[in-house]
């Protein structure tokens, strides 16, 4: 009943970094993910959820940006 497999492939990190990093915030929330959009695809990947400003700076920096400049989705 529960065993569903996932037929889909499986992101692969160095696929994830081509893309653009971008933060999605619940506008309902104000939950923060961060991930990558798929240039091609335009599809949102989720990474880390963001609790505090520290770990948005972090992410910030591993994605070569800066928080001020990295794109929102809602």
């Amino acid at each position: 009943m529960f065993n569903r497999k996932n037929k889909g492939e499986k992101s692969n990190i160095n696929d994830l970094l081509k893309g653009r990093p971008a933060l999605r915030v619940s506008i309902c929330t104000g939950e923060k993910t961060a991930g990558f959009i798929d240039n091609e695809t335009g599809h949102f990947h989720d990474l880390y959820l963001i609790t505090s400003q520290k770990e948005l700076e972090a992410f910030c920096k591993k994605a070569g940006t800066t928080p001020e400049e990295i794109e929102k989705v809602y």
